[in-house]
C-alpha cells in the first residue's frame, strides 16, 4: 500500500488505538485514508465502489462481509480492491488467506501488534513476522518468565525501545516460537501466533477476560453463576452467555441486566443470553470453541 492507494480503514478509532495505528501508517506511506469503522455494510460497499477503494484494512470476517456485499449488490466487475491488510486468526491462518486471495483477487498482508505496544512485528514475504527494530522480543515460560530454547513455544514478551512509552518485558499473553534469534538470544523473527497462554478470548478483535463474566454475575439480580461460550459461525465470532439463577428470580429481567453488564464491561454485545438450570461444578467462565 502506498501513494495512489485509497484505503478503507475499518478498524475502530473509538476507545481503542487500532484505527489510529492503521491511519497514521497509511498516511505515512502516502495513501488516502477513508476512516469507516465496522457496521453499515451497505453504505461501506457503496463507498468502496464509488470512491474506487483499492485497499482495505479490516478483520478477516468484516473484509469477507464487505467483499461479498459489493459483489452481491454491484456485481463482480465492481470489485476493484487489490490489497487487504487483515487481522490474524488462530488455526490454519495462511491457508485461509490463500483462499481469500484466490476468491477475491487480492494480495493479503498482516502484522503482529497489540494495543499496549503498537507494532511488534511485520511480514516481509517470509515465514512469520520480522521483529520491529524498536522492539526487543523474548519467548518465555509463562510461569517462570525465563526464556525458552530457540524453536520452543512460549509467551511473547516484549520490551519497547522508547523512553516515552517504557514497556519493560510486557507479557502479551500470546503464544509463539522463535523462527530466528539474535546473538543475545532475543528473537529476530516470530512465528505465527499459536494461541493464548492466558484465560482471555479474543471476540471480534476485543479480548474478553473471565473477570467480565464475574461482573455479569455481580450485575445481574438473582444470578448465581454464568458462563460465556465463544464460537465462530460464518466467519463471525459469536459469544453466548448462560445464566444460572436463584429460585424465584425474574428470568426476563436477569437476561436484560446480564446483556447490559456484559456490554458495559467488554465493550461488545453478547449474541445471546439464556437461563439454564445449572452449569458444571467449577465450570470455566469463558469457553473458547471457535478455534476447534
Amino acid at each position: 500500500m502506498g501513494a495512489g492507494d485509497i484505503i478503507l480503514n475499518t478498524w475502530m478509532y473509538h476507545l481503542v488505538p487500532a484505527g489510529l495505528l492503521f491511519d497514521e501508517a497509511a498516511q505515512a506511506a502516502g495513501a488516502t485514508v477513508i476512516p469507516s469503522g465496522v457496521g453499515n455494510t451497505e453504505l461501506q460497499a457503496q463507498i468502496i465502489v464509488e470512491t474506487g477503494v483499492t485497499s482495505i484494512c479490516a478483520s478477516t470476517a468484516f473484509f469477507l462481509t464487505l467483499a461479498d456485499k459489493v459483489i452481491e449488490t454491484y456485481g463482480r466487475d465492481a470489485w476493484k480492491v487489490k490489497t487487504a491488510f487483515l487481522g490474524g486468526e488462530m488455526g490454519d491462518w495462511m491457508a485461509k488467506r490463500r483462499r481469500i486471495e484466490a476468491d477475491y483477487g487480492v494480495s493479503t498482508w498482516a502484522a503482529y501488534a497489540t494495543a499496549d505496544l503498537g507494532l511488534v512485528g511485520y511480514e516481509d514475504g517470509g515465514d512469520g513476522y520480522v521483529v520491529h527494530p524498536d522492539r526487543v522480543v523474548q519467548i518465555c515460560d509463562p510461569i517462570s518468565g525465563e526464556q525458552v530454547a530457540h524453536g520452543e513455544p512460549g509467551e511473547v514478551v516484549v520490551t519497547a525501545r522508547d523512553a516515552t512509552w517504557p514497556m519493560i518485558r510486557f507479557g502479551t499473553g500470546d503464544s509463539a516460537f522463535a523462527l530466528g534469534s539474535n546473538a543475545d538470544g532475543t528473537v529476530s523473527r516470530i512465528s505465527a501466533l499459536q494461541g493464548r497462554v492466558g484465560a482471555a478470548v479474543k471476540v471480534r478483535e476485543i479480548f474478553v477476560y473471565p473477570r467480565v463474566i464475574e461482573e455479569v454475575v455481580i450485575g445481574t439480580p438473582g444470578a448465581k453463576a454464568a458462563q460465556a461460550v465463544v464460537t465462530r459461525e460464518n466467519d463471525r465470532d459469536m459469544i453466548r452467555i448462560s445464566l444460572v439463577l436463584e429460585d424465584g428470580a425474574d428470568a426476563s429481567a436477569a437476561i436484560i441486566a446480564a446483556a447490559e453488564a456484559f456490554k458495559s464491561h467488554s465493550r461488545i454485545r453478547a449474541d445471546a443470553v439464556s437461563v439454564v438450570p445449572e452449569l458444571p461444578e467449577n465450570a470455566d467462565l469463558i469457553v473458547n470453541d471457535k478455534d476447534g
